[in-house]
């Protein structure tokens, strides 16, 4: 094979605009807000949570937008321009405050808390098969998190040591995802853990420290690759 073979394969590639992150923001309409806004007066938590289950696994254009409508209403907040995918799982939406321009990709679960924090910041792209232990979670503005990424918040205290662990305490402890981070696919976030902003975390990494800003860590644990700075 020639030199010039090698140089064929090694530039096999695309460079193109990114879409998700660069795109308008476009305002819903105003029968969704009020019709939100309905629906949120008149129908307890648990018939919300009924209701949007009707629809969870529909990808037509109107049960999807209708989808929407009805996931604004279980929220605490929500913004404009939501995209939930299908057969997405919510526990306890009332505890969550999200952004405009949100991507929630096909079957990711976000499990809150009665009591709970989660805050999910605007434009942030959410891929499919993701999991959020969402106790207590901020994601800010611009983040990626990549198809099967995980992020846990709490963990059993083990103790007494006599008792089996799932019977004993929970320890929750907050996770923060800042500006313009990027989690790469099959990453596990660990309970207490401070992603810096613009910081890549790698695909698959198990992340168990905090991550300074504009960092890129990799591995099982993960380890400071690089700054990118």
């Amino acid at each position: 094979m020639s030199v010039e073979d090698d140089y064929s394969k090694a530039s096999d590639f695309r460079i193109v605009p990114a879409v998700f992150g660069r795109a308008s923001l476009k305002h819903d309409p105003a029968w969704e807000w009020e019709y939100a806004a309905h629906l949120k007066q008149t129908h307890s938590a648990s018939e919300l949570l009924a209701l949007y289950s009707r629809y969870r696994n529909d990808e037509g254009l109107f049960e999807t937008q209708l989808r929407r409508v009805i996931f604004r209403a279980m929220c605490r907040t929500a913004g404009h321009a939501a995209q939930i995918g299908p057969s997405v799982v919510l526990k306890h939406p009332e505890t969550f405050e999200i952004g405009d321009a949100v991507f929630i990709g096909a079957q990711t679960m976000i499990q809150g808390r009665f009591d709970g924090t989660c805050r999910i910041g605007s434009h942030v792209w959410i891929g499919p098969h993701a999991y959020f232990d969402a106790r207590d979670l901020i994601i800010e503005d611009y983040v990626g998190w990549g198809p099967g990424a995980k992020v846990l918040g709490s963990s059993h205290t083990g103790e007494p040591i006599g008792v089996p662990i799932i019977a004993t305490e929970l320890n929750i402890k907050p996770v923060v995802i800042g500006y313009g981070a990027d989690i790469g696919t099959n990453a596990t976030i660990l309970p207490g853990v401070h992603v810096g902003a613009h910081s890549i975390v790698g695909a698959g990494a198990v992340v168990t420290l905090d991550v300074p800003e504009y960092a890129v860590v990799a591995g099982v644990p993960a380890r400071l690759i690089k700054h990118r700075t």
